[in-house]
């Protein structure tokens, strides 16, 4: 009947199982059409909630589509090909990285920096930012047989590092606010020096996501004869990022 069909369909909906839904007879492979499922679902949340399915599952299935990657929350579809690589979300103005499974472009960190670190000893892998072993076969990096002295060595600079790291994240996520705040005041566009604080925080959010990212960088790359190069501009950036 219309209504067993209505509440079956509901449900496959609601369950996020609608993609590729059949015929509830078991031996009956047949899939109900967009025109069937609209004409016997009334509810127009529900049938949203369908068309949505629709996209998400037309996404997944092209390569080159994808979703914008903002942790904020996003619902614009980015096409790969068509982003260069620094090219920004359209709608919330994000910067995805399409090459790994980090959600925001980390240059000049590269995709292998931002994955996890490995024990040189042991092999032992875990990740940058929680520390928590990418698997339960070892209890501590510091536990390992590698030797005390230059564990103990590597934990300081690694310490040094996330720490910097952090606290750019942390100015970078101040800027962010401050400039969310700058823009809910009402009739901006006429106080000028507000203009020019909006710019402002925007360059310290650019600049405080290179300098994290930098520190990843360098960590990696310490015995690289181009890192006092690289250091130099870092820590001139650092400077006139804390003035700005």
């Amino acid at each position: 009947s219309q209504s067993c069909w209505s509440e079956y369909l509901t449900t496959r909906i609601e369950q996020n199982m609608i993609v590729n839904c059949t015929c509830p007879i078991s031996e009956c492979r047949a899939q109900p059409t967009t025109a069937f499922i609209c004409s016997i679902v009334s509810s127009e949340e529900i049938i949203a909630k369908y068309e949505k399915a629709l996209l998400r599952g037309y996404v997944e299935c092209c390569s080159n589509l994808t979703w914008c990657t903002n942790p904020q929350g996003c619902d614009q579809i980015l096409l790969k090909d068509g982003l260069g690589y620094g090219a920004a979300c359209s709608k919330c103005s994000w910067i995805s990285c399409f090459n790994c499974n980090f959600p925001e472009a980390h240059y000049p960190a590269s995709c292998s920096h931002m994955s996890h670190m490995t024990c040189a000893k042991c092999n032992h892998g875990f990740c940058w930012r929680c520390l928590k072993p990418w698997k339960p076969t070892h209890k501590d990096y510091y536990n390992c047989s590698a030797m005390v002295s230059k564990a103990a060595w590597q934990e300081k600079r690694f310490q040094d590092y996330n720490e910097r790291c952090t606290f750019h994240h942390r100015a970078r996520e101040f800027a962010t606010s401050l400039r969310n705040r700058v823009s809910s005041i009402s009739e901006m566009p006429k106080i000028r020096t507000l203009t020019f604080v909006l710019d402002a925080c925007k360059a310290l959010e650019q600049a405080r996501k290179v300098l994290a990212y930098s520190c990843v960088y360098s960590y990696y790359n310490q015995d690289t004869e181009s890192m006092d190069i690289v250091e130099q501009q870092t820590e001139s950036l650092e400077l006139h990022t804390n003035a700005l």
